[in-house]
């Protein structure tokens, strides 16, 4: 018999319960855990995890439909480069109006959250493209249409710190988080590089509608939880929502700091997504050239989560990596209030991936750093208000930053290939340019900075003890097995009808 299945069962004096011990249950790093020893996991589980990663992309296709094309927009509504930023700032203020709703569907179950994303996906797209073909282009019906799409978002964006709560052990949780979160982003890179590319408004919005289509259906099939628990943590029951608030964040110092971050940095993000074209182009950029900008910043996002997220789903050190992230995202944002200056490609192009690849890496792990200092809280509560947060403070920062432009660019009157608009150069402060708008975004970066800095110092207060992966490492606490039945799932992980290792 193997080592991880010698164990010692002792009773601890309540009929019906038993406390496992398995002789290797406290070591990690290449070794079994606790949970490993004793829960199992299933490949179903990665169905589930596919299909958020695939409505997270297009639901932020959706989000940035018209960012990359935003002069080439206006053009065809008829309407300001203005109105089509609020095209993205209504999506944003939407996430925070059905906020509330997100963590009571979240709390059910991840695939009652999947269901509700897929409807607003499946009918905010479509409106959005009759909205196009309408009287030669109807803004305002584009407009709901993109209000709708943005009701679906944070019910997968919101998701995945419950999903892999619910179908992961301890050893991937970030890198499944990351895998689901990281998703979004994708969709907005797809955004910039595809849709300058497409020849007409129309023809970009009939894309996204069929995606959309297509990748609603798989929904209806997700299983609603593992036969099993995969940890420790697992078994135990959820706390109420209201409790949860009461108990585990409104007290929680260290909450309002991970919330004040996680906000300011995801709403800058946003707000940098959503008016790159507009940083660039004054200077003569073409909007191929920004959507080649926009896709660095994600796809190197994306390429770094990839390496960095399985290092902290073994060594968990995530104040390590909070505090050595947040400083280089606040000085990527610091330093790009030049680059548009420089008119050349390689200060916007090295410091768009700089600001993805700190800004990407940094996501998961606070997601994940959030749960287990909110813990026992339910893990779509936090990540709930963070996002909510986010998506707030990126709607705020676009219209303070709109609003900072300075006049309104000059157009040669000819168009460049594939639908950009030239513009015509005029120093270091051409019409339309967003220099002050950059200084802004700069002076919020830094100055949210020394939050990040001061968690986990004692001091202050803001000291923690592990929370949920002390209870999965060490085997502490007891509970019913949800949706086993029969109790705590023994044997290896692996072991089963489908069981599958992390």
């Amino acid at each position: 018999m193997e080592a991880g299945q010698q164990n010692q069962e002792t009773t601890n004096g309540r009929p019906g319960h038993r406390r496992h011990r398995s002789s290797q249950g406290f070591l990690r790093h290449g070794r079994e855990t606790y949970s490993h020893a004793h829960f199992r996991v299933y490949k179903r589980r990665w169905f589930g995890l596919a299909q958020l990663v695939l409505l997270n992309i297009v639901v932020s296709w959706d989000w940035l439909t018209f960012a990359p094309i935003s002069a080439t927009a206006a053009e065809y509504f008829d309407v300001s480069e203005t109105a089509i930023n609020w095209l993205s700032t209504g999506f944003l203020f939407a996430f925070v109006v059905i906020s509330p709703v997100t963590i009571y569907t979240l709390h059910r179950g991840p695939k009652h959250a999947i269901l509700w994303s897929s409807a607003f996906l499946l009918v905010g797209n479509w409106i959005r493209y009759i909205g196009t073909r309408v009287s030669g282009g109807n803004y305002g019906v584009v407009l709901f249409g993109q209000i709708v799409t943005g009701l679906a978002q944070p019910f997968v964006l919101a998701a995945p710190t419950r999903y892999s709560d619910l179908w992961f052990t301890e050893r991937g949780r970030v890198s499944a988080t990351a895998l689901a979160s990281l998703a979004n982003p994708f969709g907005g890179a797809l955004a910039q590089l595809i849709n300058p590319l497409l020849p007409t408004v129309p023809s970009i919005l009939l894309l996204t509608t069929l995606l959309s289509t297509l990748s609603t259906l798989p929904s209806l099939f997700l299983p609603s939880a593992p036969p099993t628990p995969p940890t420790h943590s697992s078994t135990l029951a959820k706390p109420a929502l209201l409790p949860s608030l009461k108990s585990s964040l409104l007290p929680n110092p260290t909450f309002y700091l991970l919330l004040l971050t996680f906000a300011t940095y995801v709403g800058l993000f946003n707000a940098f997504s959503s008016l790159l074209n507009q940083f660039l182009y004054p200077y003569a950029y073409t909007e191929d050239q920004a959507g080649i900008c926009g896709a660095l910043l994600i796809l190197v996002g994306l390429a770094t989560a990839a390496c960095t997220s399985p290092l902290f789903d073994r060594t968990h050190a995530y104040l390590l990596g909070i505090k050595t992230l947040c400083p280089l995202v606040s000085l990527a944002y610091l330093a790009f209030v030049w680059a548009p200056q420089t008119r050349g490609l390689p200060a916007p192009y090295i410091l768009a991936a700089v600001l993805g690849a700190s800004s990407f890496a940094l996501l998961p792990l606070s997601l994940e750093y959030l749960v287990e200092v909110t813990w026992p809280a339910s893990p779509e509560v936090g990540s709930t208000m963070c996002w909510a947060g986010g998506q707030l403070f990126g709607g705020i920062f676009i219209v303070v930053m709109n609003a900072l432009k300075e006049g309104e660019s000059e157009l040669d009157g000819k168009k460049g290939g594939k639908g950009e608009v030239v513009r015509v150069p005029g120093g270091d402060r051409p019409p339309g340019n967003m220099y002050r708008a950059l200084v802004f975004q700069a002076c919020v970066a830094m100055v949210v900075l020394p939050c990040p800095l001061a968690l986990g110092v004692k001091r202050l207060g803001l000291a923690h003890e592990k929370g949920r992966l002390r209870m999965d490492e060490a085997g502490e606490g007891e509970g019913e097995v949800q949706g086993g039945g029969n109790g705590v799932a023994r044997g290896r992980e692996g072991e089963g009808e489908d069981g599958q290792g992390d």
